[in-house]
């Protein structure tokens, strides 16, 4: 689904370079087939909004598609400023949108979950987006999650959650009735901000009070650090992600 493809210049080169790697990632793990009605996750940052301006977009290779926007706002921002921003974006582009004011984030940030507000945050807005992919009969969610992403998920995994995983770039839920795509997973988070920049996307703040001090962050910068001695550091972890040799990895005995 093209919604406002005629008012937009997306002929740059940035634009056909990510829409290269893009069509190239869906058709790699066949993230969409013809028929295919997507929910997009949108949250407001420069990620998502990114990923909504590629996928209104001519596709050369990709099957044709419908697609629906969906919102969660998680309530840390009282005037909703932000959502109000986003819900005139998505009408000035005719884009079908789902929006819902939610206090998700505060409940997740209370006093009773301290200690990982985090998870309870992402597991209870996912499930509110898999509702409502129910409800407007999406059989395909798609997330923003980029290059950088996956690399960084690999890294938390194995520091705090003592395995070797990351995010598919195409996962089955549900007995397959549901599937999980990123289309942003060849590329890396500079290219997809500085194109949010070029477009000039109403990028919507984080008010999260931990999203300077998530766990991401901490890889992140620490991957920041490396990368001043070894530029090829973060490209060294995605290659490595399909380089596994089973003979050399540790199987350990339960205890």
């Amino acid at each position: 689904m093209q919604t406002n493809v005629d008012k937009k210049d997306k002929n740059t080169k940035l634009f056909l370079h990510l829409k290269k790697w893009l069509e190239k990632a869906v058709l790699d793990y066949s993230m969409i087939e013809e028929g295919d009605r997507i929910l997009i996750g949108v949250s407001g940052g420069a990620d998502s909004l990114a990923l909504l301006d590629l996928l209104d977009s001519k596709m050369i290779f990709v099957p044709d598609f419908s697609f629906i926007a969906v919102n969660i706002d998680m309530g840390f921002d009282p005037t909703y400023q932000a959502y109000a921003v986003l819900e005139k974006y998505f009408q000035d582009n005719h884009y079908p949108y789902v929006m819902e004011k939610t206090d998700i984030g505060l409940k997740s940030h209370s006093d009773f979950n301290k200690k990982n507000p985090c998870f309870l945050c992402s597991r209870l807005r996912r499930k509110r987006i898999f509702e409502i992919a129910d409800e407007k009969g999406c059989n395909k969610i798609a997330f923003a999650h980029h290059r950088d992403d996956i690399i960084e998920t690999l890294l938390i995994n194995m520091f705090y959650g003592r395995e070797i995983s990351t995010m598919m770039p195409n996962q089955s839920i549900f007995g397959g009735k549901l599937h999980i795509i990123r289309p942003l997973a060849y590329l890396q988070e500079e290219l997809v901000k500085k194109y949010s920049s070029e477009r000039q996307f109403p990028a919507v703040k984080n008010d999260c009070p931990t999203s300077k001090i998530s766990k991401r962050v901490y890889v992140k910068n620490l991957l920041n650090e490396l990368e001043r001695d070894n530029k090829e550091i973060r490209d060294n972890i995605y290659k490595a992600m399909g380089h596994i040799k089973m003979d050399y990895l540790l199987m350990q005995k339960k205890i």
